[in-house]
């Protein structure tokens, strides 16, 4: 059992200091993909004048903006970084930009495809959103007392970036890593070969915390990040049993395999469904008639 991590105190719009070098803001979009809404955070310095950066600004929400605005206020914001192009996560990256004075936005390069394979999702993608600058993975980013790096981490999506404070070995995951709940990972754009590969590499740097922009901090990471791992494993295998068992489609397997889950994240689940089956695919352990796709019926190859 993956050992979820859900309650945490925040107030939306208060700014919170949750370790000598980070700040959190919470916006208040609640929801069944943002759970208690997004948390942006601020790297720096709480001492006039110092340098700071901003980790996902969020949504479109002006009160959002404000909140953000009191938190810096009296610093220099010289970063904004988006983890990844979701409406919950970069929209606000321009507005805050001009508002702290043209501030450069980092994050990698959009996708070149839709984002979710449905329109069932509230997690779509920011198409207006374009970085200043384009990060591929492994460049410093630096402020005063405080160094960031970025770390390519796809899966969740094709440019899911997550940041690493190195001064106090810590990840924002932005939502590679959550600990209230699985991570979606939805084709076309989520890719579950790609998300398994990006999780063995976070949890080979051995964090000491991990901030997710949804919910509380991760700190016993190793475990939670096995346990993360051992679960798709596990769903995997669950899938391949529902097709020994005469499931032939993702219609036939959710209800089975998402009894326990809220039925309005079964879309969701169809979508992680189907990503597992492609990776299955992909290895030859699975056939799909004609090819993966929601609709596809599947077979276990012998």
């Amino acid at each position: 059992m993956i050992p979820y991590v859900r309650q945490f105190d925040f107030t939306y719009g208060r700014r919170d200091q949750v370790s000598p070098l980070i700040q959190r803001v919470i916006a208040d979009n609640p929801g069944p993909f943002t759970f208690t809404g997004t948390g942006t955070y601020i790297v720096g310095r709480d001492m006039p004048g110092a340098r700071v950066a901003v980790i996902d600004p969020g949504p479109e929400d002006e009160a959002h903006l404000h909140a953000l605005l009191r938190a810096v206020k009296g610093r220099t914001v010289s970063h904004i970084l988006v983890t990844h192009t979701h409406r919950d996560h970069a929209p606000l990256s321009r507005a805050l930009a001009e508002a702290v004075g043209g501030a450069p936005i980092l994050a990698a390069r959009p996708p070149a495809q839709a984002t979710h394979a449905s329109t069932a999702m509230d997690e779509e993608d920011d198409d207006a959103f374009a970085p200043d600058v384009i990060l591929m993975g492994g460049e410093m980013i630096e402020g005063d007392g405080w160094t960031i790096e970025a770390l390519a981490t796809p899966g969740h999506a094709s440019n899911h970036m997550a940041f690493v404070l190195r001064d106090e070995n810590a990840l924002f995951s932005g939502d590679h890593v959550m600990g209230w709940s699985t991570t979606v990972v939805a084709p076309p754009d989520g890719d579950m070969t790609a998300y398994m590969d990006s999780l063995d590499r976070v949890l080979a740097r051995g964090f000491s915390t991990i901030w997710p922009t949804h919910g509380p901090a991760i700190t016993q990471v190793a475990p939670f990040l096995k346990a993360y791992r051992d679960h798709r494993l596990e769903r995997e295998a669950q899938i391949c049993a529902r097709l020994a068992a005469g499931d032939e489609t993702i219609a036939d397997m959710v209800p089975a395999l998402y009894a326990a889950v809220d039925q309005r994240l079964w879309p969701a689940a169809s979508l992680s469904v189907l990503s597992h089956l492609i990776k299955l695919v992909k290895e030859g352990r699975v056939s799909a008639d004609p090819e993966p796709a929601m609709t596809a019926r599947y077979r276990l190859i012998d």
